[in-house]
C-alpha cells in the first residue's frame, strides 16, 4: 500500500476520482432536492409540456410557426431567431471592424479621425441603450402607406423593411444544392483534386433525380420567381420583411462588435514585424498587396485568439433582444415560463442551446487557429 501511495499516477487518479465523485453527489443532491420542492408544492416536471400548444404567434420567425405551434417548434423557432441574428453581427461586425481598424493605421488624417470616433463613440456606450435608440429610431419611421418607396419594390416604413425574396421550394432548394455541389466538382477536377470530383458525383446523380420527380410529378410553378412586397390594407404582403426589433438588434450589436473588432484587427495588424512589411516594399509589392499576402496572415495568427472570445461574448449578447421584443432564443424561453411555469426544464433548454452555440463556435475557431498556428512553436 505504501509504494501505490508513493506512486504519482495513482496520486493524481484518487484525486481526480475523488473530484469527480464529490461532483456527482452535489449533482444529485441538488436534483433530488429540486425534485421534492416541485412535488410538493404540486407543479409538474418533465418535458412533456413540450409537445403542448403554445396559444400564441411569433412576430418574427425563420420558419412558420403560428399559435397552435408546440413548444417544442416554437422554442426551435427562437433558437434559429437568435443563430441568425447572432451570425450576421458577427459577419458585419467582421466587416466594419477590419475597415475600421485599417483607416485607424491609415496615413489619412481624416481617415484615422473618423475610425478613432467610431470606435470611441460605439465602445463606450452600453450596447443595451445602442439597442434601444435604434429600435426608437425605426419606429418612428413613416406608416406604411407613407413609406419610403425604391422603385416599387423596396419599401420602409415603421413595420420593418420590405424587399423582394425569390420563391424557392424544398424541391428548389435541392436543385440549387446540386447546382452548387456540381460547380465544386468542377472547380475541383479543374484543379487537380480528387476530393471534391465524389461531391460533385453525387450533385449530378441529386440533380438527375429531382429532374426526374419533376418531371413524373408534373410540378407546376403558379407563384413566379420572385415575391414582390405590396401594400394591402395597413401592412405588406409578399416579399421578405425585417422587422424593427430585429433590425435595431442587429445594427446595434453589428456596430458595437465592430468597435471591439476594430481594436483586436488593429492589435493584430500592429503585431506584424515591420521587417517582413519592409522586405514587401523591397520587392517592389503595392500597399495592397502587402497587406494581402503579409500583413494580413501573419496579424490573424495574432489576433484570433481574442477574436475567438469577441465572438463568443456578441453571440451572447444577443439576449438583450427581449428589452425590445426580439423573439429569440432567450425571449422564447421567458415567455414560456411564464405560460407553461416549467422554469427548471427551460433554463436547462436554455443553457444547453448557448453552449451548443458558443461551443461550435470555440471549436471551429480552435481548430482555425491550431492550422494557422506556426510550426515548432507552443
Amino acid at each position: 500500500m505504501g509504494q501505490l501511495l508513493k506512486s504519482q499516477r495513482f496520486r493524481r487518479f484518487a484525486a481526480q476520482s475523488v473530484f469527480l465523485a464529490v461532483v456527482i453527489f452535489l449533482v444529485a443532491f441538488f436534483a433530488i432536492v429540486g425534485q421534492r420542492n416541485i412535488a410538493a408544492q404540486g407543479m409538474a416536471s418533465g418535458f412533456g409540456f413540450l409537445e403542448r400548444s403554445t396559444g400564441w404567434p411569433m412576430s418574427f420567425s425563420v420558419v412558420e410557426t403560428s399559435a397552435r405551434s408546440t413548444y417544442a417548434w416554437i422554442l426551435f423557432a427562437g433558437f434559429l431567431n437568435t443563430i441568425l441574428v447572432g451570425f450576421l453581427a458577427l459577419f458585419f461586425a467582421t466587416l466594419m471592424g477590419t475597415i475600421v481598424a485599417f483607416m485607424r493605421l491609415s496615413g489619412n488624417l481624416l481617415a484615422r479621425f473618423v475610425g478613432t470616433t467610431f470606435i470611441e463613440l460605439f465602445r463606450n456606450v452600453p450596447l443595451i441603450l445602442q439597442i434601444v435608440f435604434w429600435y426608437s429610431v425605426l419606429a418612428h419611421l413613416p406608416v406604411p402607406r407613407e413609406a419610403v418607396n425604391v422603385g416599387d419594390l423596396v419599401f420602409l416604413s415603421n413595420r420593418g423593411l420590405m424587399f423582394p425574396s425569390p420563391v424557392l421550394s424544398l424541391l428548389d432548394l435541392a436543385i440549387l444544392l446540386g447546382v452548387v455541389l456540381a460547380f465544386l466538382a468542377a472547380l475541383g477536377v479543374l484543379q487537380g483534386e480528387r476530393r471534391p470530383k465524389h461531391f460533385g458525383i453525387g450533385g449530378a446523380v441529386l440533380i438527375a433525380g429531382i429532374f426526374v420527380v419533376l418531371w413524373l410529378t408534373g410540378r407546376q410553378e403558379d407563384a413566379g420567381l420572385i415575391s414582390v412586397p405590396e401594400l394591402a390594407g395597413l401592412r405588406f404582403m409578399g416579399g421578405v420583411t425585417l422587422k424593427p426589433e430585429f433590425s435595431a438588434l442587429l445594427i446595434g450589436m453589428s456596430l458595437f462588435g465592430a468597435a471591439y473588432v476594430g481594436e483586436i484587427v488593429r492589435g493584430g495588424l500592429l503585431a506584424v514585424d515591420t521587417g517582413r512589411l519592409e522586405a514587401g516594399r523591397a520587392l517592389g509589392l503595392t500597399t495592397f498587396q502587402i497587406n494581402r499576402l503579409i500583413r494580413v496572415p501573419l496579424a490573424i495568427r495574432a489576433m484570433l485568439p481574442a477574436l475567438s472570445n469577441q465572438y463568443i461574448w456578441l453571440m451572447k449578447a444577443t439576449t438583450l433582444g427581449i428589452a425590445i421584443g426580439f423573439p429569440d432564443f432567450f425571449g422564447i424561453i421567458s415567455t414560456s415560463i411564464n405560460q407553461s411555469g416549467q422554469t427548471l426544464e427551460l433554463i436547462a433548454i436554455l443553457m444547453i442551446g448557448f453552449m451548443l452555440i458558443n461551443y461550435s463556435i470555440g471549436f471551429i475557431l480552435n481548430r482555425i487557429n491550431e492550422r494557422l498556428r506556426l510550426k515548432g512553436r507552443s
